[in-house]
């Protein structure tokens, strides 16, 4: 039974069967090297600027393709039903950065900023349970790192500080393998048709199942520190090897529980504007 509702959820869509199995990338173009702009120099020309300024300038930068290579190859995560029925969805490996494989920072995003990158770049933010998921079957589970509270907390040596300690972690780890723990995901929940007008920001694990913070929109939409991140998802999963829009598998009676523990996922908080 549940085999034909996915195939006939499947026949809904207009997703070509034969790109099942090919893992996507991120839908940015590159930049030539005269173009290219190196996490430092992100710092640098901005180190002026005020906080929409520079979400301004982060938002062009990453659209005209200053992020590092390895981040462009997506990686796949599986759910699994009760049923053993087998999904997949392809994620980035790591928080948006700008600059080079060399020379890169995560750079903070506020929703609105999310937003727009998601739409830009064919995307969607994730649910909860797909950060639970990220961080469960990353490669590399990094530790949290926590940084003293208050207004610096959304500055340029914050975001510099705070990206180099994780560099630490990740010394002996090859670029491009996923990796998780290290920031709190800009999430799309219901809660922001409840207060509208903010973020949403869950994560940062100890371990699996066991995040610093939990699903939270205490903050205004345009806020932004050191801790968050904006990982991507591709709007197109993998379905027992049949590709499935992933807007109507989120909410599919069978499939919805799997990626999220609300009733139901308003679809328009996927960032895709639909």
């Amino acid at each position: 039974m549940k085999y034909t509702l996915i195939l006939l959820l499947m026949l809904s869509t207009s997703v070509c069967a034969q790109d099942a199995l090919q893992a996507p990338d991120l839908n940015l173009p590159h930049p030539s090297i005269s173009q290219s702009i190196t996490g430092s120099d992100f710092l640098k020309e901005t180190a002026s600027y005020d906080y929409l300024t520079r979400q301004k300038k982060a938002i062009s930068r990453i659209l005209e393709g200053s992020v590092p290579s390895f981040q462009r190859d997506l990686i796949p995560v599986q759910f699994r039903t009760a049923e053993n029925e087998t999904a997949t969805i392809w994620v980035t490996c790591d928080y948006i950065s700008i600059g080079t494989n060399d020379d890169f920072i995560r750079v903070p995003l506020s929703m609105p900023s999310a937003r727009e990158v998601a739409r830009a770049t064919n995307m969607y933010l994730p649910t909860a349970v797909m950060v639970d998921s990220v961080y469960a079957q990353a490669h590399t589970k990094l530790n949290p790192i926590p940084m003293e509270p208050g207004e610096q907390m959304r500055s340029n040596n914050y975001y510099r500080r705070h990206n180099e300690m994780i560099e630490e972690q990740l010394e002996e780890i090859k670029r491009g393998l996923l990796i998780a723990g290290h920031k709190k995901d800009l999430v799309v929940t219901n809660r922001l048709a409840e207060r509208t007008g903010r973020v949403a920001i869950y994560g940062w694990h100890y371990a699996v199942d066991d995040p610093i913070q939990p699903v939270s929109t205490v903050h205004n939409e345009d806020y932004e520190d050191y801790s968050h991140g904006l990982r991507l998802v591709h709007p197109i999963a993998d379905v027992n090897g049949e590709t499935v829009k992933l807007k109507e598998l989120i909410n599919h009676p069978d499939w919805g529980g799997v990626f999220t523990k609300e009733k139901e996922i308003d679809i328009k908080f996927l960032s895709h504007g639909e």
